[in-house]
């Protein structure tokens, strides 16, 4: 885990968040660690929680995940149709 102090943060604070992003960071003042930093989803995962993202395969989906997925893409190919309607 990368350690940085809170001057480092005053300095580079862009840097540390990206660091942060990919795992959490530890944040020290006079040496003593004071402040974890890390991603949403290393939270969740730390707290026990479902993962927001999960995918499926078209057999095992659930069905209000399928009725959204369908809803969806009627959304997109909605236009198409309107537009093949119009050269006719």
């Amino acid at each position: 885990m990368k350690q940085y102090t809170f001057s480092d943060m005053n300095r580079s604070s862009g840097e540390i968040l990206e660091a942060a992003m990919i795992e959490p960071v530890v944040l020290t003042k006079h040496g003593k660690e004071k402040l974890f930093v890390l991603s949403a989803r290393d939270y969740h995962r730390m707290r026990g929680e479902p993962s927001p993202t999960k995918s499926y395969s078209l057999h095992d989906m659930p069905d209000d995940v399928h009725e959204e997925l369908m809803s969806g893409l009627g959304a997109i190919l909605e236009p198409v149709k309107d537009d093949a309607r119009d050269d006719v």
